[in-house]
């Protein structure tokens, strides 16, 4: 949870004052009174402003992105209130059933546990140990709606409260009024990469120019959209099976939108895992971002999506100068 002092501070403070700042940046326990009334808040609770900014339920859900996964920082294990956690620092599935509650105005403008100034009206949300940062799908069972966050705070420390939504957040799932029943799912690696993380995902399949192999000739940038169903012969698609169950090697007909940075293509699923763990060997910052796409007979090797083509140009000029090849830019809408 937010504090004004770090975590690490905290461990090397007197034990009272870890014992008082940790109570008070415990998670809200929601607003004393309904938000919109005139009844003041006490001073020493959390809640609404007097006059949010208008529009707030066309906030759109955040959009979840690969970032990478650190073991210090905010991942680091720690304790609160006489309680140790150990937060993950792999990716990986992690579903969750239990209490939600939100903090508002008391904590705006501060620094969260990731170094982030907290913002209300921002789809943020704190949880004791899923990595910082990373997404979330929470669902309210109570009334069927969704949002997407990104988890870039620590708390709640309440037993039984599972995760501290942002006020935005809490708007959106009609938990304003305190505490309420919420179950919570991590937004994986994979499930960016292939754009599974939406419910009302679309059918993009990869399209990008034949290559029987990494070059290092000059390659046009290439943009593609193409909207039907993937459709493999049966080979191919026992040939995807077969790579998506080797270590490090995925194999996907859905890639998520964006932009993807391209680095070879294969016939052969054997030549694709081997380069893949090529490049990981030798830029491993790229580790978390490749996957590979089966597109007709080809097996493609990407890193992404990226948010923009000046990201992704980004990227490719750092995997051309450490592999020394000319990556391909994919568009996918």
């Amino acid at each position: 949870m937010v504090a004004a002092m770090t975590f690490a501070a905290l461990r090397r403070a007197a034990p009272w004052i870890v014992l008082t700042i940790a109570v008070l940046a415990g998670c809200a326990s929601g607003p004393t009174h309904a938000p919109g009334t005139t009844r003041p808040a006490l001073p020493d609770r959390d809640g609404a402003e007097a006059t949010p900014p208008a529009d707030l339920a066309r906030v759109p859900d955040a959009e979840p992105m690969l970032e990478s996964i650190r073991n210090a920082g905010p991942n680091k294990p720690y304790d609160v209130l006489g309680r140790s956690y150990v937060p993950i620092t792999r990716d990986a599935p992690f579903t969750e059933r239990g209490l939600a509650s939100w903090y508002g105005k008391k904590f705006h403008g501060k620094r969260t546990a990731s170094g982030e100034i907290y913002n209300m009206y921002a789809m943020t949300a704190a949880h004791p140990t899923l990595p910082v940062p990373s997404y979330a799908r929470v669902h309210n069972p109570a009334n069927g709606r969704d949002v997407v966050v990104r988890i870039n705070d620590r708390g709640p420390f309440h037993p039984g409260r599972i995760i501290d939504l942002s006020y935005i957040a809490a708007l959106k799932l009609d938990l304003l009024r305190g505490v309420g029943t919420v179950e919570l799912q991590r937004i994986t690696f994979e499930d960016i990469c292939t754009g599974a993380w939406r419910r009302e995902a679309t059918t993009d399949v990869a399209v990008a120019a034949p290559a029987s192999a990494p070059t290092s000739a000059p390659q046009p940038e290439l943009v593609a959209t193409v909207t039907a169903p993937a459709v493999m012969p049966p080979a191919e698609a026992a040939s995807a099976t077969q790579l998506a169950d080797a270590p490090s090697a995925r194999a996907f007909t859905m890639p998520a939108r964006g932009f993807w940075v391209q680095l070879g293509a294969f016939r052969q699923r054997e030549g694709a895992q081997t380069f893949q763990q090529r490049v990981i060997a030798e830029l491993d910052w790229l580790a978390p971002l490749l996957a590979v796409f089966v597109d007709a007979s080809m097996f493609r090797l990407q890193a992404g999506p990226y948010p923009s083509r000046a990201d992704a140009r980004v990227a490719a000029e750092r995997i051309r100068g450490g592999l020394q090849l000319v990556p391909v830019i994919v568009e996918r809408r």
